[in-house]
């Protein structure tokens, strides 16, 4: 079973209770098949939230390169966007693809470069 907090753990429950409805119906209402249906709508659903997942990223500008860095939200370590301000000087450092940005609360968010320009 898919491990989501909050209001998206009960969007994706709905979404997979709704698509095994929709296999029991169209499996001619055949009591018997619940488990069946439910794994296969979870599968379904999982499947097609996966291939519409967000993309978060941040982008800044470092000595005339601007490098966009993308980090998972479960990883971020609380990082909420909107900490650092446009224009505000922001602590990097670079290793390989990976570009780490100091938080003003002195964690680093790690992201993965995936863009760069310059």
């Amino acid at each position: 079973m898919a491990r989501t907090s909050g209001n998206d753990s009960s969007q994706l429950q709905e979404a997979i209770r709704r698509r095994a409805t929709e296999l029991f119906q169209r499996g001619g209402a055949v009591e018997g098949h619940d488990v069946e249906n439910w794994y296969q709508a979870e599968a379904e659903v999982l499947r097609e939230s996966a291939t519409h997942a967000v993309r978060r990223a941040v982008v800044v500008n470092v000595r005339g390169v601007v490098y966009t860095g993308e980090y998972e939200s479960t990883s971020a370590d609380g990082y909420i966007p909107g900490e650092w301000k446009p224009g505000n000087p922001v602590p990097v450092r670079l290793a390989g693809d990976k570009l780490y940005l100091r938080r003003p609360n002195g964690r680093e968010l790690r992201t993965t470069i995936v863009k760069r320009i310059g």
